[in-house]
């Protein structure tokens, strides 16, 4: 069989996404191509009908996450949790869907800090799909307790309504371990030295990699906290999703390789 594989969302000419594929790919012994397709704003027929008629798998980027969670005609743990997928699968006429955004971004904080985030107290800027997923996850993973700082008030409200240790951010908390930037290129979050109860030793995690260094990123540096941008997430997270869609184990290191 040759895969044919694919990244859709928008904006898009930036992702790496195939190149994290083709390794893959080859890593796996298999055959097969990856490539990007622009869709800014689908509905549900659009983005389905790339399915088996094109594509036999697709990552799904921002703004479709909750678009391909409703297509699917079954859907693992996660995605049925935090309403969004990022992982499309098809496979006997029917569209499966994963997400593996969170566990990913976990993988990646471990190889990246050697952090678990049990007991954690973190800070997560942004509600949207991608923050659904990492708070699903630091929350499954024993984290002390999160706290929201999204634009849209709904979205903040969905999550603390979700988990008994989510909170908005008029919640007090002396000292934050690890920070995230969840939050669109275009819409910034505050910096650093804005926050309350951080120090150099919170880490801070900005899942954008589009520039390396964001502005929001290097005001953590600047303050002496360790620091990473959104590769690691990228590569481990599909790590997790090739081992969902071929049953193969992918080293996430070895993804990362292509794209550092």
């Amino acid at each position: 069989m040759r895969w044919r594989l694919g990244v859709v969302g928008y904006p898009i000419d930036h992702s790496l996404t195939p190149q994290l594929h083709d390794r893959a790919l080859t890593l796996c012994g298999l055959q097969g191509s990856s490539q990007r397709i622009a869709m800014p704003d689908a509905d549900a027929e659009q983005l389905r009908a790339l399915m088996g008629e094109r594509f036999d798998a697709l990552s799904v980027t921002m703004p479709l996450k909750e678009t391909a969670a409703s297509i699917c005609d079954d859907r693992d743990a996660v995605s049925v949790r935090t309403g969004v997928v990022n992982s499309l699968l098809w496979r006997d006429g029917h569209v499966h869907g994963a997400s593996t955004d969170g566990p990913g971004f976990l993988d990646a904080l471990f190889a990246q800090f050697e952090a678990t985030v049990a007991q954690m107290k973190v800070l997560v800027h942004g509600a949207g799909g991608a923050a659904r997923g990492i708070v699903d996850a630091l929350v499954h993973a024993d984290a002390g307790l999160v706290v929201v700082h999204g634009r849209t008030a709904a979205n903040v409200e969905r999550l603390i309504n979700a988990h008994d240790n989510v909170f908005d951010v008029e919640h007090e908390v002396e000292h934050f371990d690890l920070v995230v930037n969840a939050q669109p290129v275009h819409a910034p979050a505050p910096l650093g030295s804005e926050v309350q109860g951080v120090d150099a030793d919170t880490i801070a995690v900005d899942i954008t990699y589009e520039p390396r260094m964001s502005p929001w990123r290097q005001s953590y540096e600047d303050m002496g906290c360790r620091s990473a941008n959104g590769l690691g997430m990228l590569a481990y997270q599909a790590a997790l999703q090739v081992r969902w869609w071929w049953g193969r184990d992918v080293d996430g290191a070895k993804l990362l390789e292509v794209i550092e």
